[in-house]
């Protein structure tokens, strides 16, 4: 069987995971690592990653790396801070006729719902270069909008479907996250990234407008909700101490409109500690996605992750993987932006087999 040649873009905390993953997959060769800091470059990428050294060093040099011309690049880089150098990368990738798999953008998991000018220049340089794009990750590109396809094959009608993540962001390692998109640790006045309109939206409409497009749904709007709560004492998080006084808990809907009513809602229920915000919606323990359906039948399902200790971790593994599982499908598919409905189900290859080495 002939390998396929992946290109690891960033060895953060997703990214660690998706290298790892790449490495021990025998359908996939890693052959090239980029990262960003200068302390990173030149260092062992199975290092980096904190795993057993892979004889592979990790490069800052994008253009000698893309020179490999491997099949395709997992893109795992921040892209909150720098969503326009994402596209940019994007753009290069692909007109160079290199397949993408992404986390990094997640208004793209639905390409019609998405800025349709970047639309427009990424396809245009996938027809050039004869390449794919996917983007996935948990939520948005599996709770929100995928799995709730997947339950609406039960349904005869749907007046409402309500997607919830309830998580506590304690363990979350991301500062830029944590305190400048979702306002954590701010002022109650200050004005964070998610409370500014639009913001919401490039990031969980193509989620909803996805859901609305694939069941016919007459989408009237889409519109945002934020709300915060004080944290009355010191909350230290591994992204950074949250000071009393300030925002410990947050509750934010990204709400579909169809017939006047609220239709298709995303909701983040994210905390600091348990006892904040009582009054929002809770769980048996954090790390839910609860996906409630009103129709006939009325459904619901529940989704948790790993345990109660380490269900921040075993998010950020589903991340990953939602893209390395794609990787040969991306690399089968017709030339352009591929959303999850154009692709095969992303069963784990050899995911058994694997299982078996460690054990």
């Amino acid at each position: 069987m002939e390998r396929l040649r992946v290109v690891q873009w960033s060895t953060g905390g997703v990214g660690a995971i998706a290298l790892r993953a790449i490495a021990e997959r025998p359908d996939l060769e890693l052959v090239g690592v980029w990262v960003h800091g200068a302390d990173k470059q030149g260092r062992d990428a199975g290092e980096l990653a904190g795993g057993a050294k892979l004889g592979l060093s990790a490069s800052g040099d994008a253009e000698a790396l893309l020179a490999l011309r491997p099949d395709c690049v997992c893109y795992t880089a921040s892209g909150e801070a720098r969503p326009r150098e994402c596209l940019d990368d994007f753009e290069r990738m692909l007109a160079a006729g290199i397949n993408v798999v992404t986390t990094s953008v997640p208004g793209l998991v639905h390409p019609a719902g998405f800025d349709a000018r970047q639309v427009q220049r990424l396809e245009a340089a996938a027809r050039r270069g004869g390449a794919s794009l996917y983007a996935s990750g948990l939520e948005p590109g599996f709770a929100g909008d995928e799995l709730v396809l997947r339950l609406a094959t039960l349904s005869h009608r749907i007046r409402s479907v309500r997607t919830q993540e309830i998580f506590s962001y304690t363990d979350y390692p991301v500062p830029f996250t944590i305190f400048e998109v979702f306002g954590f640790g701010k002022p109650p006045e200050a004005v964070c990234l998610m409370e500014r309109p639009g913001v919401q939206s490039s990031a969980w409409a193509p989620s909803v407008r996805m859901v609305a497009d694939h069941l016919g749904a007459p989408l009237e709007r889409i519109r945002e909700t934020y709300e915060k709560r004080i944290t009355p004492r010191r909350i230290e998080a591994a992204a950074g101490v949250v000071e009393a006084g300030t925002v410990g808990a947050v509750r934010f809907e990204t709400i579909g409109v169809v017939d006047g009513r609220d239709a298709i809602v995303i909701e983040h229920v994210n905390r600091m500690a348990d006892d904040l915000a009582p009054e929002w919606a809770t769980a048996s323990r954090d790390g839910t996605y609860r996906i409630a359906f009103e129709g006939e039948p009325d459904l619901a399902c529940e989704l948790t992750l790993g345990s109660a200790e380490d269900y921040s971790k075993q998010g950020m593994i589903a991340t990953a993987m939602r893209v390395v599982n794609a990787i040969p499908h991306v690399c089968e598919a017709a030339p352009g932006l591929v959303g999850a409905a154009a692709l095969p189900p992303l069963v784990p290859r050899d995911a058994f087999t694997l299982s078996s080495r460690v054990d």
